[in-house]
């Protein structure tokens, strides 16, 4: 009896919307290659991305992270923002009503595509010997490929509010959307992205 009223319980439960709006349900990853370095499924679903924990304690246990909150992570940065979690949420939240005001779309898959978009698959490394130092091409290993692409996002919306009128939150909102598109005019992510693979492609 017991068991069957678990039952009844879980399936009244609702399932977990992210900020209370956006569903994990039907999303995808357009690149296959990346499936596995980023968590969005239903079964890791949240409402709010602070889960507080402890993803850096294990090598590649950040893969299993809510996708959203490595966002939020990524945008803590520069000294004054350093550990101000809550104030990141708030501005993922408000890029997220933007995005979904200005594309229609659910902002989670925009994110998803602006991530595919934006992780350079080629870069070039320095081999050195003996003082002689010259650059090589090398591929881009798919988690590296994740955390590029959420390192160039974040830096592109930050640099872009520095000094501007326009809200973090607006600047996010436009460069997920940008890269999402794949627009190499208006997204920084993009425009990096294809600087160092040319730079790659050079140093073959």
């Amino acid at each position: 009896v017991e068991s069957l009223q678990n039952r009844t319980m879980a399936a009244d439960i609702p399932e977990p919307k992210l900020y209370g709006k956006w569903s994990h349900e039907d999303l995808e990853v357009p690149d296959s290659s990346l499936l596995d370095h980023i968590s969005f499924e239903a079964d890791k679903a949240v409402f709010v991305p602070h889960t507080a924990g402890r993803w850096q304690m294990k090598r590649f246990r950040k893969n299993q992270m809510p996708i959203v909150e490595r966002l939020v992570n990524s945008m803590m940065r520069k000294g004054r923002n350093n550990g101000k979690k809550l104030m990141a949420v708030r501005i993922v939240k408000h890029a997220f009503e933007l995005i979904h005001i200005q594309t229609g779309q659910n902002p989670i898959q925009v994110f998803l595509n602006a991530i595919c978009n934006c992780g350079p698959r080629e870069d070039s490394t320095r081999i050195g010997s003996a003082g002689v130092a010259r650059r090589q091409a090398v591929d881009v290993s798919p988690l590296r490929r994740v955390n590029q692409a959420i390192y160039l996002i974040t830096t592109g919306a930050r640099d872009k509010a520095f000094r501007n009128i326009k809200t973090v939150s607006e600047c996010l909102a436009d460069e997920l959307i940008a890269a999402s598109e794949n627009d190499n005019q208006k997204s920084y992510a993009v425009k990096k992205k294809n600087e160092i693979e040319r730079a790659a492609v050079a140093s073959r």
